[in-house]
């Protein structure tokens, strides 16, 4: 049974479902200003588009096995959207080729607080690990990328007004960059996601585990009625699992750096044991009214 909801939020559901806006439109330059440059990116003109989406996280933290990386450079989700498919659109690539952009975020403790080169038993690698110490370059970026292609993002409207059921399912995986890891050093990938089931409402991680709840945000109508923008949707998951790191440092290094990390991460970590909260702004359009404007 759902939950009872505000007249705002379901009227907010309804300019959703309805596409914000019917009427017709006519085509104008793909250069946008204004409210409607967070658009610029969004295939509007592209066949099966029918709405452009652009979320842009500005706060929360993941916390993956035994690490917390909070949120302090905003990431932007952007794209258009297809027509829904059992309650979910999906999303098609930005036209700039980045739909989730690779934005880093620093880990607080950087590599010192993952890596001790005196444990390193090889004496090539330690004297390398070293090298980056002593240099400074002790600083840990975690960049988190899509794993699959734009099609496998798909986005639920009325779970994410409703406050129930997944509202964002996010494939991504988590780069780890420093000169040592060189440039392949990954938690998961595309044949092993991380799988975000990101709601809006309580999750449902495995027993043991303390659910979590978000918050569908609260709406805000802009041109004149035109897009829709969400401010402050939270959304939150604790039910997805970790793979181990690989590829960090490359060729043979890695057969020694992976266990260390993956020792000091706790990976694999298994469902339960990490978690997304993501703090929003969302804004969706008709491509019809992008198109316009």
């Amino acid at each position: 049974m759902r939950k009872q909801i505000t007249a705002a939020r379901l009227f907010c559901t309804a300019m959703l479902v309805a596409g914000i806006a019917t009427a017709s439109f006519v085509p104008a330059a793909s250069a946008h200003t204004g409210e409607w440059a967070k658009f610029n990116n969004c295939p509007s003109k592209t066949a099966g588009v029918e709405k452009c989406l652009q979320a842009v996280v500005s706060k929360g933290e993941v916390i993956l096995g035994k690490k917390k990386v909070p949120v302090v450079n905003p990431q932007t989700l952007q794209g258009g959207l297809t027509a829904p498919v059992g309650g979910f659109r999906s999303m098609v690539a930005a036209t700039n080729g980045e739909t989730l952009t690779k934005t880093s975020q620093p880990v607080p403790g950087g590599l010192a607080g993952i890596i001790n080169c005196k444990e390193i038993s090889n004496f090539l690698v330690r004297i390398g690990c070293e090298t980056v110490f002593e240099n400074g370059l002790t600083g840990l970026n975690a960049t988190l990328e899509l794993a699959k292609p734009a099609s496998e993002v798909k986005v639920n409207e009325l779970n994410l007004a409703f406050e129930e059921g997944p509202a964002l399912v996010l494939p991504v995986k988590v780069h780890l960059e420093n000169p040592l890891l060189g440039s392949a050093c990954y938690i998961g990938s595309s044949g092993t996601p991380l799988l975000w089931n990101l709601t809006t409402g309580t999750t449902s991680p495995p027993a043991g585990t303390a659910p979590i709840t978000g918050s569908g945000g609260a709406a805000e109508f802009k041109e004149e009625g035109l897009i829709l923008q969400i401010n402050g949707a939270d959304l939150v998951e604790n039910n997805w699992a970790a793979p181990t790191a690989s590829g960090c440092g490359g060729a043979i290094v890695e057969l020694i750096l992976d266990p260390i990390i993956n020792s000091e991460i706790g990976l694999p970590s298994a469902a339960g044991k990490n978690v997304a909260n993501l703090t929003n702004t969302i804004s969706l359009a008709t491509a019809a009214a992008v198109n316009a404007h």
